[in-house]
């Protein structure tokens, strides 16, 4: 369920890749070392997991080149633990300069599935290499992780309600088309506050997990943050809803209309 949620806050925010051509100057950069984003996860109206995306003090170097260290975990709680326990783990080694990723690791615990792999890119020679095999990859092509933190780097001032994006992402050995639309602009509030927030709807792979096309809704902080706020998705047993409850070491004011 955490590993679904951490494809979901990419896809949302791969709609920003889509509507700019290069990142923001160093002016706007949507993150730095420190930042925490804490997440609590609701399947019904259980209290089912917590999810965390942060950003490492340090940075790394991999392959020569500066790198952020970004972390993402996700675990279930309480009586949800007892029958389906979650320990996901997620890392990312970003390009400093380019903002594309140079390692990936995940290490999955979900029940009685579990999965391990280290991912290196060669942006050089268009490929990503795991434990199984290397395939061709696309042009800036991003894992999981490090495209939640691309995408927020760029400019989508000339989007309209409506519009959609396709975009490749890479995981499993494979890349994949991410559609996304851009429906408007919206209120939410959390336990973390009442946020502005522009509001997007992938497109989902009906039959499999989600119950139809359109069957996901996210919010994301309306400033130059780009925060996700909440993540609601319909799937084929009841219903999924991510919410953020903590923030801290943002770059910029957040879009905060009251706590």
């Amino acid at each position: 369920m955490n590993q679904r949620f951490f494809i979901l806050l990419t896809a949302a925010l791969l709609f920003f890749q889509a509507q700019a051509q290069s990142p923001a100057g160093p002016e706007k950069i949507a993150y730095g070392t420190n930042e925490v984003l804490d997440y609590r996860v609701h399947y019904g109206f259980i209290d089912a997991g917590k999810a965390r995306l942060e950003v490492d003090p340090s940075l790394r170097t991999i392959g020569g080149r500066t790198c952020y260290r970004v972390l993402g975990t996700g675990r279930s709680v309480g009586a949800f633990d007892w029958f389906f326990k979650v320990r996901d783990h997620y890392e990312s080694y970003i390009d400093v300069e380019t903002l594309q990723p140079w390692m990936f690791i995940r290490k999955i615990e979900e029940g009685n599935y579990r999965k391990h792999q280290q991912v290196k890119f060669d942006h050089r020679r268009a490929t990503a290499t795991s434990e199984k095999k290397t395939i061709r990859t696309p042009e800036k092509v991003q894992d999981i992780i490090s495209a939640f933190y691309y995408a927020r780097t760029l400019d989508m001032s000339q989007a309209a309600v409506g519009d959609t994006f396709s975009i490749q992402c890479y995981l499993d050995d494979e890349t994949f088309p991410m559609v996304i639309k851009y429906a408007g602009k919206q209120k939410v509030k959390t336990s973390a506050g009442q946020f502005r927030c522009i509001v997007f709807k992938p497109y989902l792979l009906e039959g499999r997990v989600f119950k139809e096309k359109e069957g996901m809704t996210i919010w994301i902080t309306d400033d130059d943050n780009r925060v996700p706020v909440r993540a609601e998705a319909e799937i084929l047993v009841g219903s999924v809803k991510m919410d953020l409850v903590k923030f801290s070491g943002l770059q910029h004011p957040v879009a905060l209309l009251k706590k």
